[in-house]
Formats: C-alpha cells, sequence, structure tokens
C-alpha cells in the first residue's frame, strides 16, 4: 500500500478508516491483518506528522502590524 505520492491529510485518514473497517470485519487472515496493521501505524504517523506540522503553523498569528507573534490563550 505503499504511496508514490505524499497523500494529504484527507487521503491518509480516507485510507486509515478503511483499514479499520476491514479489521473490524474479524475475517481477515492473520498476515493479511498484521499488512493492515502496519499500513494503519505508517497511516497514523503521517496524520500526526501532518497535524503537528499543521499546529507549529498555528502558534503564530499575524498582528494588525503585520509582525508574527506567539500565539497564546487567554485564560480568565
Amino acid at each position: 500500500m505503499s504511496e508514490e505520492k505524499e497523500l494529504t491529510f484527507e487521503e491518509a485518514m480516507a485510507q486509515l478508516e478503511e483499514i479499520v473497517e476491514k479489521l473490524e470485519e474479524g475475517d481477515v487472515p492473520l498476515e493479511k491483518a498484521i499488512s493492515f496493521f502496519q499500513e494503519g501505524m505508517r497511516l497514523s504517523k503521517l496524520c500526526h506528522d501532518k497535524l503537528q506540522h499543521v499546529e507549529k503553523q498555528m502558534e503564530y498569528i499575524l498582528r494588525e502590524d503585520g509582525e508574527l507573534e506567539p500565539f497564546a490563550i487567554q485564560e480568565e
């Protein structure tokens, strides 16, 4: 299930959901289940890495003067 091009987050999630559905059916041979599991772990890491990248981008927001500043949630 190796991809030649880099998957988008949405494509990776869709493939991951398909794998989960197949594994939940329960009638998958052991060797195939292991293969699905390994691919699922690879897709899960890809999604996690993409989310962390976006999270780092979101740590900075644009101020009114156009300069970047760290993003912080102010608690009341």
